[in-house]
């Protein structure tokens, strides 16, 4: 019976370890997929069901100069990736924005406002997902001396006469000061 026992124990470690290995098999045939595609293997376009590819695409066509459509495939990550490529492709996003912003020098923000403000934007998506995220804070940090936040104007409060005439209720006694 103890025998039995140990045989039933054993294979249902075996079971575990087996489905654990194909997991990771899995794991790694789709690591080969992603790198295959990044390396350039194989044609990638923005389309791909790849966001790793797509990234990859992206960040290319930033160091080539083509904004436009660097910007959107970062924008779109950003809403349909997983976490922490979504946070990375925001802040890149947001890099690409301010780099675009300071292309003609910092005196020129004032005409950059929109896409400092657009840039602020997407550090502060990346930095509601993840606030431990320090780049996107420097680099937030970094636009709001470009472009400060500018505070609305309080409104002062309307005293009215009654408010200041307003006597206590409160019974005291008059004394001399000492």
């Amino acid at each position: 019976m103890r025998r039995r026992h140990v045989h039933l124990a054993f294979a249902a470690v075996s079971l575990a370890f087996a489905g654990l290995a194909t997991w990771e098999g899995a794991r790694l045939l789709e690591a080969g997929r992603v790198n295959a595609a990044i390396s350039g293997a194989r044609p990638v376009d923005a389309a791909s069901d790849l966001p790793q590819a797509r990234f990859m695409r992206a960040s290319a066509l930033a160091a080539s100069g083509d904004y436009e459509e660097a910007l959107g495939i970062f924008r779109a990550l950003g809403r349909e990736a997983s976490p922490p490529l979504a946070n990375d492709a925001l802040y890149n996003a947001g890099n690409l924005q301010l780099r675009e912003a300071l292309k003609e020098g910092p005196n020129a923000a004032v005409r950059a406002l929109p896409m400092i403000e657009l840039a602020k934007q997407s550090y502060r998506m990346v930095l509601r997902r993840d606030p431990e995220h320090w780049d996107a804070r420097y680099n937030l940090e970094r636009a709001l001396r470009l472009a400060p936040e500018i505070e609305e104007p309080s409104i002062p409060r309307i005293r009215r006469d009654a408010e200041e005439r307003v006597m206590s209720t409160l019974q005291s006694t008059r004394g001399a000061l000492p």
